[in-house]
């Protein structure tokens, strides 16, 4: 999994993922400070928070496209320099307007990246490790979410939140140099491919379907449903939780900054396990195919994760609500890697970067929808409790419909 070049690739992978998540979870620590600041509602907040999601949605399928078109190289390398110079651009913000039109740009440059780190690993990995890859390489975001709290905690009370975000930048384009020298497209051919004068890839693209075929397919629109309930609890917890910790449980900017660190840890050991775990059920069940061993933890896992989080608003110590919403969060990214693997098994190579983004695309929808509506729950109702039972219903609706909707694809003749 590591010889021939592909440590690197994970290596660059997976830091990849810990700025992206760094960057993300950054609005949402210094949330308290900025509502001040600019004199915002949290239906405004919410609004802030979702507007994100219009450009990241809209580019995890262009990004995906892009990245069978052009290569997964040249497309994060992009991405990465977009999403780093709109993050820092978050300082010249003077208000409700100019935050949505930073907070879209910014979502646009980090939409490719779920889909080019897939592309990347059916680029350079045999179809028995991808899961187990995606896994480990994805497994960055969660710790970038985690080391978050306490760097942009720190920076915002010590120099104020604006800082926090050109620190943030700066990391961002270093990566970009870095990968843009030292990581490849694709490994070298093998002695015995070059003899044959086939490549893996070229050899598993022939034959290719149609990219529209795919988007008709229940398979894929409802591993894109699951994704979506996956994504809407995700973007609850990355958006609202510091805000509920603050608002509901009366905890200190300071401790919140701490204590959100728990949920991301338990998140990075779920997604690092969660391809592993899969790909070790895959071969267990090989008899009954690879399929029944991906929905086996892919429903599992986001039916616990769904009792969890809507739990999680019924409780009445932040202990017990700190406590299962980390498990919501070990069980959610569990499967994680899941939806990915279930493209890879799925559609041919050549069209693995756009069906992969187009799913995603489906799913960060619920960016779009979630923080504005939890926000504009807490204005009406003035409580977190009804946000909990949403996110935590949706994922048990999405769990039932992976039992019965998600076959194998038979690919026309």
């Amino acid at each position: 999994m590591f010889s021939n070049g592909r440590g690197m690739v994970i290596v660059f992978l997976f830091l990849a993922g810990v700025i992206n998540y760094l960057d993300r979870s950054a609005l949402s620590i210094a949330a308290p400070f900025i509502q001040d600041d600019l004199s915002l509602t949290a239906t405004q907040m919410g609004i802030i928070f979702s507007s994100f999601s219009v450009g990241y949605a809209i580019f995890n399928f262009l990004g995906g496209m892009a990245s069978d078109k052009w290569g997964a190289k040249i497309t994060l390398f992009v991405a990465m320099i977009v999403w780093s110079l709109f993050s820092g651009a978050l300082v010249l913000a003077v208000g409700f307007a100019s935050m949505i039109i930073i907070r879209i740009l910014f979502g646009m440059g980090e939409g490719p990246l779920s889909s080019t780190i897939n592309k990347m690993v059916n680029n350079w990995f045999p179809a028995n490790q991808r899961a187990s890859v995606v896994g480990l390489t994805n497994s960055g975001t969660p710790l970038g979410g985690a080391i978050a709290g306490p760097i942009v905690g720190f920076i915002a009370i010590s120099y104020g939140w604006r800082v926090s975000f050109i620190a943030i930048m700066v990391i961002g384009l270093i990566w970009a140099i870095c990968w843009w020298k030292f990581v490849k497209e694709k490994p070298e051919e093998s002695k015995e491919q070059k003899h044959t004068g086939k490549s893996y890839v070229a050899a598993t693209s022939e034959g290719k379907v149609k990219f529209t075929f795919y988007l008709k397919q229940k398979t894929v629109l409802f591993t894109a449903l699951a994704f979506f309930s996956y994504n809407y609890i995700l973007f609850f917890f990355l958006t609202w939780f510091p805000s509920y910790l603050v608002d509901a449980r009366g905890l200190s900017v300071e401790n919140m900054s701490i204590i959100t660190v728990i949920p991301w840890i338990f998140g990075f050991i779920g997604l690092a396990l969660g391809g592993f775990v899969s790909d070790f059920f895959s071969k267990k069940f090989a008899q009954q195919g690879v399929l029944f061993s991906r929905k086996l933890v892919l429903v599992t896992c986001l039916f616990l994760s769904a009792v969890c989080i809507g739990f999680a608003g019924l409780v009445s110590t932040t202990v017990s609500a700190v406590t299962l919403v980390a498990l919501s969060v070990f069980f959610l990214y569990l499967t994680g890697a899941i939806y990915w693997a279930i493209v890879n098994d799925v559609v041919d190579p050549g069209n693995v970067g756009s069906v992969g983004g187009f799913m995603h695309f489906l799913a960060n929808t619920a960016g779009i929808i979630g923080p504005t509506l939890t926000g504009y729950i807490v204005d009406t109702s003035g409580t977190y409790t009804v946000a909990f039972l949403l996110a935590g219903g949706l994922a048990i609706v999405a769990s039932l419909a992976v039992i019965r909707f998600v076959r194998p694809i038979v690919k026309p003749v």
